[in-house]
């Protein structure tokens, strides 16, 4: 089996490969030449790209191998891809050619969902290229719509229009995207719906006529049609709903003969109680490990992915639909390498310490209970803007939502990254919250609340208590967070640590600013400490000039204050750099061009993210880049100099 994927799934399917006694095959590019699903595959082999149709099949040819596993993303929904491994004689684990070209597509899946009785969303269609029809272009009464791509997924190629005059604007950018993503820039026109719910259907069918739904997944909270929370079942469905989507996707699956996993998704109109055909995912789906800790077939648990390659290899379903059963709740969160409370911007950089909650035995178990991980990060591994910024996935399950919510809080509490900023903190906040704990979030939700950003007072407690004991440490001690711990010796008497503001630390009276604080153990740079009576740990590493804690998942980076920094220097100076490693995917400024306070200057992307760079103030603007240029992290973008001169 040659799996023709990277990360945590490429991981996942090597594991269901050796249950199944099939030897596989790693794929990986010279970025990826290290990486953990190399090593642990049973071959190996290199390829410039994990697009490249022909050197993906070429690799199979080369290795041995007989079947193709292309996880999600990259060729995995590319109907191409499926007919170049169908006329080399090879199998893929999915769906044939025909069917991923029917129902990639949303305007083709429409009108077979239409055949199959589904409800559907009601649409217009604009062709890839073209002005829209005549009957195609919304009137007032029709916003808002929604805009998006008739090709592909993942959110990429879609805007929700308010105003009319925002229309061709976001029919433009849609299109851009979708031309850049998948090929194709043919976009669909919906009705919005303002409060509505995602909800998913987990299929399965064999070459064989059996088709199944293993339920449904509610995936609502997400942000910009990127989904950061998923559970199983759907926490607010009815009864009818259930019975009308579940239906409706084993239908759908008939009526287009489909064969392998696959996932129909719906929305859900939380004012009318409607449920709208949305699209169909041709292959396994991110979130597939909630419906695998909640689906039950005579008392126990499905490994997706095991079953994938039964059907592939011509078996029959080893059950049928009366044998499935739902048993508990389960959640997943969506780790990735953003900073969420900036911006949610993309981050890159090297992973200096991964901390991962649960056993190493848990993960990717489908049969785990309590905390499962899916993930390929590992300490030391360096992260890039090349490849998609998820990391991995953390999965709580519970005898009902409740439980299963507690559980993930507590471990996101456990999972901590230095060196590198994540949404972990984020996704604690979000679990935390009385919104998700209600189940009122619905898909546009993330995209208007504030999520409040966590105080930093207990990181910074814990920076200065850490700081204060190595300060005190003799020059021939072992450093507190390597080998076995330490112990204080002494009295010392207080100490005043800089960070980023003056902090008083007496660790003989035991207390931080008047906090008082308890050591409970501090070991391979995790901190455990009662701040105030409350336990409280931390990932902590103390550098030459800064404190790193990542506390509840969140990294916070305590620099001290530089004795030589000039203090004429100020900020907004008009210089717009790089707030991410990334692509100039455009620049709409020309050099000298007087600008206005909010006019965009260029857009940038990074990890499947697009950013505005936009005026700061009234001026002239000095353009620095090009479209198309490769830029660092920092990199002076462009300058905007003041109708006074002084660019302030």
């Amino acid at each position: 089996m040659l799996v023709a994927n990277r990360g945590e799934i490429a991981l996942r399917v090597i594991h269901a490969c050796r249950a199944r006694g099939l030897r596989s095959v790693a794929i990986h590019t010279l970025l990826d030449a290290t990486a953990p699903h190399v090593r642990e595959a049973d071959d190996a082999i290199r390829v410039e790209s994990y697009l490249d149709i022909d050197a993906v099949v070429a690799a199979a040819r080369a290795t041995g191998a007989d079947a193709i596993h292309p996880g999600y993303g990259f060729l995995s929904e590319r109907a191409a891809f499926a007919r170049a491994v169908e006329d080399a004689g090879l199998v893929l684990v999915g769906p044939s050619a025909t069917v991923m070209e029917q129902m990639g597509r949303k305007d083709a899946a429409r009108e077979i969902a239409v055949a199959a009785g589904v409800p559907v969303v009601p649409s217009a269609e604009l062709s890839g290229g073209g002005s829209a029809r005549a009957d195609s272009a919304p009137d007032k009464s029709a916003y808002p719509v929604l805009v998006k791509a008739a090709a592909g997924g993942g959110g990429k190629g879609m805007r929700i229009v308010r105003d009319p005059a925002d229309f061709d604007a976001a029919v433009a950018s849609a299109r851009r995207e979708a031309l850049s993503s998948f090929g194709d820039d043919t976009i669909l026109v919906e009705k919005y719906v303002e409060h509505g719910r995602h909800i998913e259907v987990q299929v399965l069918a064999d070459a064989h006529g059996h088709v199944v739904h293993l339920f449904e997944r509610d995936c609502s909270t997400q942000r910009r049609h990127q989904k950061v929370l998923e559970e199983a079942p759907a926490p607010t469905i009815t009864p009818e709903v259930r019975t009308l989507v579940t239906e409706s996707a084993v239908a759908l699956a008939r009526q287009v003969g489909y064969v392998n996993a696959g996932t129909v998704e719906f929305l859900l109109d939380a004012d009318t109680g409607e449920a709208y055909f949305l699209e169909m995912n041709t292959r396994l789906q991110v979130e597939h490990p909630v419906t695998e800790l909640v689906v039950r077939v005579d008392g126990r648990p499905l490994d997706l992915v095991q079953l994938q390659l039964a059907v592939a290899a011509g078996e029959p379903l080893p059950f049928g639909q009366d044998d499935v059963r739902l048993q508990g709740h389960a959640i997943e969160a969506r780790v990735y390498a953003e900073d969420s409370f900036h911006g949610f911007l993309p981050q890159a950089g090297t992973a200096l310490r991964v901390r991962w909650p649960g056993a190493e035995a848990d993960r990717f178990s489908p049969a785990a209970r309590g905390v499962r991980v899916d993930a390929a990060l590992e300490t030391g591994q360096v992260v890039s803007t090349a490849y998609d910024p998820m990391l991995g996935k953390v999965i709580a399950h519970g005898h009902d939502r409740e439980s299963a919510r507690l559980a993930l809080v507590e471990a996101l509490d456990d999972t901590a990254f230095m060196g590198l900023t994540t949404n972990a903190g984020f996704l604690r906040v979000l679990v935390a919250s009385d919104e998700f704990r209600d189940a009122t979030i619905d898909t546009a939700w993330l995209d208007h609340a504030e999520v409040a950003e966590p105080s930093p007072d207990t990181a910074r407690t814990i920076a200065a208590w850490t700081q204060a004991m190595v300060d005190t440490m003799s020059p021939g001690d072992d450093h507190p967070f390597r080998g076995d711990g330490w112990r204080v010796a002494g009295d010392p008497a207080p100490v005043v640590v800089e960070l980023d503001r003056t902090v008083l630390v007496d660790r003989a009276a035991g207390t931080v600013d008047g906090v008082p604080v308890s050591q409970i153990s501090a070991e391979l740079h995790l901190m455990v400490v009662t701040l105030d009576g409350r336990r409280e740990q931390a990932l902590v590493d103390v550098g030459p000039h800064a404190v790193e804690v990542t506390h509840r998942g969140q990294r916070r980076v305590f620099t001290r204050p530089d004795v030589f920094a000039d203090p004429t220097l100020h900020v907004g100076d008009g210089t717009l750099t790089a707030p991410m490693p990334g692509t100039v995917l455009s620049v709409a400024a020309v050099h000298g061009q007087r600008v206005e306070p909010g006019d965009v200057l260029g857009v940038m992307e990074a990890m499947k993210m697009e950013l505005s760079l936009t005026a700061p103030f009234a001026g002239t603007v000095d353009v620095r880049v090009t479209d198309g240029e490769q830029v660092a992290l920092g990199a002076t973008l462009f300058v905007v100099t003041s109708e006074e001169g002084d660019a302030s």
